[in-house]
């Protein structure tokens, strides 16, 4: 038997999916509140996580407004089933991998240099420009 916690969240999230038969939203009650674990495909992660946590954000903001109907403290927490580590802090955390099954790292971050900052390196770029009568 489900509340209407669960079924508002079911709701929401089969919609957002692809494969919605494989939703389950478990529910639990701890100190802190009603905890709701969401669980779905492996494929539909990233839809419901959303760019930088947005749609995952939303979820939350949403149950927050329904705990304030309810009187109640809502927390959902979204479970990794394909990446057990990244299952406690509630995020995915995909490596590329080539055709052989090595992980590959195609991250565009670059290094962060600690010796110069962006100020710094603003200041010299406008230093050429000191010299120019205007």
């Amino acid at each position: 038997m489900s509340t209407i916690d669960q079924q508002f969240v079911e709701f929401i999230v089969k919609s957002l999916v692809n494969k919605p038969e494989a939703v389950q939203i478990e529910r639990r009650i701890d100190e802190k509140g009603v905890l709701l674990e969401l669980t779905v495909d492996p494929e539909d992660l990233g839809r419901i996580i959303g760019k930088r946590g947005a749609t995952a954000q939303s979820l939350r903001t949403l149950l927050r407004a329904l705990g304030t109907k309810n009187d109640a403290r809502y927390n959902l927490k979204i479970v990794d089933n394909d990446n057990p580590q990244s299952a406690d802090a509630g995020i995915a955390n995909y490596d590329a991998q080539d055709d052989s099954g090595k992980v590959v790292d195609d991250s565009t971050d670059k290094p962060v240099d600690d010796k110069e900052t962006v100020t710094s390196r603003t200041r010299k770029e406008l230093a050429q420009y000191d010299d120019l009568d205007i």
